[in-house]
């Protein structure tokens, strides 16, 4: 344990002398009288035995595992903004467990004063009609629902997990910054900083005592398992979509805890109980961790133009057959303004005051009550919070005269939202300051914290970490990762030494394997696109190698024409190097993955993104012919491996029967369609070796035959040969077991289109020979190859 309050060693000193906190600010490393905190006294020793090399070093491992792992970050909704890799902040945030178990149980009373709040606004509403909550403050918040007042969850509680920002304050209390209550995010991010952080220090980690995450994670996985009214049923997390800000740590989080990653469309409501579509039929829902806002949940009671939830979810949870976590109308507990009534209601609710106050907040909805904030201003308001409170009032007084003269009542909810944090940070909360490393040493940041608390069994449990926001300098002291911040670890350093944890179950005799929950609908579908648009980059890349390669040659251009055409069927501009168009079919590639990233590996996933960064690299720098041709061929090399990772690695269930399928049906397409332009009477010289080199069959044609390539052998290979993995006869032989192993969903039910289109053209396949397989049977082969993908999404997809 690091409990030493002075550096044992001459660096470590010298670290710490030069890490000057700022006046009247209190700091994390240091105590008000200079003195370092005894939790950090194990990391500033740390540092100093190491060279500013191994420093370095050390900080590139947490990056790299960050960087392998895809972590990312987005402004919701802005497709035009790319994703920004994660700012992680290499030194941790340390807390002692004493302190921690202080500010534990200060957010414990919070839960359980805005659960009775909560309970209050949907249920009896004696805080308004008693006096203690202005009736504006309520009726006229968008997120106050009224569908949900008189209803009861389920579980007997409205909230589950719950997240809040905190920030130390001059005088060394943890002050409350913000409540997270409605679909409170954050989680993924903090288990992969741990990661990252255990990478960076792992002889800390495994001698310092740092308390682990995997308990909390345990335990509200278990919570969420005990509220399944039917053990048939499964817990889903309730995502808005792979646009969203968040959406990297909700598929993270969904993979950590073996929940379904669903999106609105994925549910339906049948006689009021909440379904999953999936390739096997409707499958119940119980439980629904919700990341999304809860008025955007259900476009038929809630906000009709929502496009991300489920029609009918209200009715479900007034029906009790669905378990929110959290209910839905919780957004109403995060309005800014309610933080000015808190102090009071807890004395109301729960008979004693706040254990960790509220940042100092104020409420004026109506001209009369301005008058009333202006009279109990010292009630209110905590702090020297003067500048703020008059930067509000000049406002809302301004407001107040422009409605005198027909102006439109101001918009309480979003001026505070749009001046309250600023003028918070500055005037109510001086954020503390906690180290990061900076041009070779150790420099004082202002930091928020964002814990998080989980309803379990045995009540609220507090994860012993969180994230910390930093903020980029002291003299700007906005901690928002928009606005240039970084985030960081957080350690709470515990008194003794700390059990390895995990989720793994333990060995027994009992063991039995768990059955596979049926696959979505919507994750069938991306994964059956993702196995198109792959192999149709792959495709792609070929057919521009064979057409680059051949451009300096005599006497080709009617096989170049030929080229050209079959490339711009496909939307390809053959006069670019790598075209647009190919880098476009990669980006719908990467959103299939993005759609699926808690059914997609790791590695994968960094193998598609290197793809995508190199494609885009060698479509700046290559030019049309034989360079063109190598940079189609280094492409080919990285896709050749990214379908190694895709088809080798990935466990046959039945999203890898999509998944081939998808290839398949891909491959089979575009070959059939190229041998109708090449191996036909009027084709040009040279079109069967443009064939057997696409097909990468060149090789195999030349052991097999020993001669010139001609329309038999070419047709015999690529077309009808059973074992040569390019043939289209070999996609079609793949296409039907996968179609066998999609049967077993529905054993006894009648065989669908989609199994009459492949058996039909299986067989045709089966009995053709090279001459009676002529332009017109492949063309009709073709166009049968194609209508297969409708007759599967017919079949399985909706």
């Amino acid at each position: 344990m690091f409990t030493s309050s002075v550096p044992s060693s001459a660096e470590g000193s010298r670290l710490l002398d030069a890490y000057q906190p700022l006046p009247g600010i209190a700091d994390e490393l240091k105590h008000p009288l200079g003195l370092m905190r005894p939790a950090w006294s194990g990391m500033i020793d740390h540092l100093s035995t190491l060279s500013p090399d191994a420093i370095e070093a050390a900080f590139a491992r947490g990056d790299q595992h960050l960087a392998d792992a895809g972590v990312f970050y987005r402004k919701y909704g802005d497709p035009t903004i790319p994703s920004r890799d994660w700012p992680y902040s290499h030194i941790p945030v340390i807390i002692a467990e004493q302190e921690w178990r202080e500010i534990a149980e200060g957010l414990t009373q919070r839960a359980d004063l805005l659960e009775a709040v909560m309970a209050d606004l949907y249920g009896s509403n004696r805080l308004v009609s008693d006096g203690h909550l202005p009736a504006t403050l309520v009726a006229q918040n968008p997120e106050w629902l009224r569908p949900m007042v008189g209803v009861k969850p389920r579980s007997g509680h409205f909230l589950h997990f719950l997240a809040f920002e905190i920030g130390r304050g001059p005088d060394g209390r943890w002050w409350v910054l913000t409540d997270r209550t409605d679909a409170p995010s954050g989680t993924g991010f903090a288990l992969e900083n741990r990661v990252a952080s255990t990478r960076v220090f792992p002889e800390l980690m495994q001698r310092g005592h740092v308390l682990r995450l995997a308990g909390f994670f345990g335990g509200f996985r278990d919570a969420l398992d005990a509220l399944r009214g039917d053990a048939a049923s499964r817990v889903g997390l309730l995502t808005p979509g792979a646009l969203t800000d968040t959406y990297y740590e909700q598929a993270y989080i969904a993979r950590y805890l073996g929940l379904s990653l669903l999106e609105g469309d994925d549910l339906t409501v049948e006689d009021g109980a909440v379904k999953v579509r999936t390739v096997n039929g409707l499958a119940p829902l119980d439980v629904l961790w919700r990341r999304m806002d809860g008025i955007w949940s259900d476009p038929l009671e809630l906000r009709e133009d929502s496009r991300l939830g489920t029609a009918g979810l209200m009715s479900a949870v007034r029906q009790g057959r669905i378990t929110l976590v959290n209910a839905l109308g919780a957004g109403v507990l995060e309005t800014q303004a309610l933080m000015a009534f808190l102090p009071r209601i807890a004395h109301v609710l729960l008979g004693e005051g706040l254990k960790m106050p509220n940042i100092a907040t104020w409420w004026c909805g109506q001209p009369g009550e301005l008058a009333y904030v202006r009279q109990n201003a010292h009630r209110m308001l905590i702090g020297p919070a003067r500048s703020t409170r008059m930067a509000y009032e000049t406002a809302a007084t301004h407001s107040i005269g422009g409605r005198m003269r027909g102006a439109p009542a101001p918009d309480l909810d979003t001026w505070l939202t749009g001046n309250a944090p600023d003028l918070v940070a500055k005037e109510l909360v001086k954020l503390s300051t906690t180290p990061v490393f900076d041009r070779g040493g150790l420099v004082p940041r202002p930091m928020a914290l964002r814990m998080f608390l989980a309803r379990t069994r045995q009540g609220w449990s507090v994860m012993p970490g969180g994230f910390a926001r930093i903020g980029v300098d002291t003299e700007n002291p906005t901690v928002s990762m928009l606005s240039g911040g970084s985030v960081a670890d957080v350690w709470v350093l515990g008194e003794r030494a700390v059990e390895p944890m995990t989720l793994l179950t333990t060995p027994s005799d009992t063991f039995v394997r768990a059955p596979a929950y049926p696959l979505p609908s919507r994750a069938a579908d991306n994964l059956f696109w993702l196995g198109r648009y792959t192999e149709r980059t792959e495709g792609i890349l070929r057919l521009l190698r064979a057409y680059h390669s051949r451009m300096d040659e005599e006497a080709t251009e009617p096989l170049l024409a030929i080229i050209r055409d079959q490339l711009r069927q496909m939307g390809i501009d053959s006069r670019e190097a790598l075209p647009t168009g190919l880098r476009a079919c990669l980006d719908s590639a990467v959103r299939s993955a993005s759609r699926i990233r808690d059914r997609f590996s790791v590695d994968a996933w960094a193998a598609l993104i290197d793809m995508e960064k190199s494609m885009a690299r060698l479509g700046r720098t290559s030019r049309p012919g034989n360079d063109a041709a190598l940079a189609a061929s280094v492409m080919l090399r990285k896709i050749s491996g990214l379908s190694g990772l895709i088809h080798e690695n990935m466990y046959r269930a039945t999203g890898w029967q999509f998944l081939t399928v998808g290839r398949a049906l891909e491959r089979a397409a575009m070959l059939s369609e190229l041998l109708v332009a090449v191996a036909g009477t009027q084709a040009p010289e040279g079109g069967l070796d443009v064939a057997i080199e696409v097909g990468d069959s060149v090789s195999i044609h030349r052991q097999r035959y020993a001669v010139m390539a001609s329309r038999d052998s070419v047709v015999d290979l690529l077309a009808l040969d059973p074992s040569n993995p390019r043939s289209i006869r070999f996609q079609l032989d793949v296409i039907r077991s996968r179609a066998a192993d999609l049967r077993a969903l529905e054993p006894g039910g009648p065989m669908t289109d989609f199994e009459r289109g492949i058996l039909t053209l299986q067989n045709e396949f089966t009995v053709h020979t090279a001459f009676t397989l002529d332009t017109a049977a492949l063309n009709r082969a073709h166009q049968g190859i194609l209508d297969l993908s409708t007759r599967l999404d017919a079949a399985y997809l909706h």
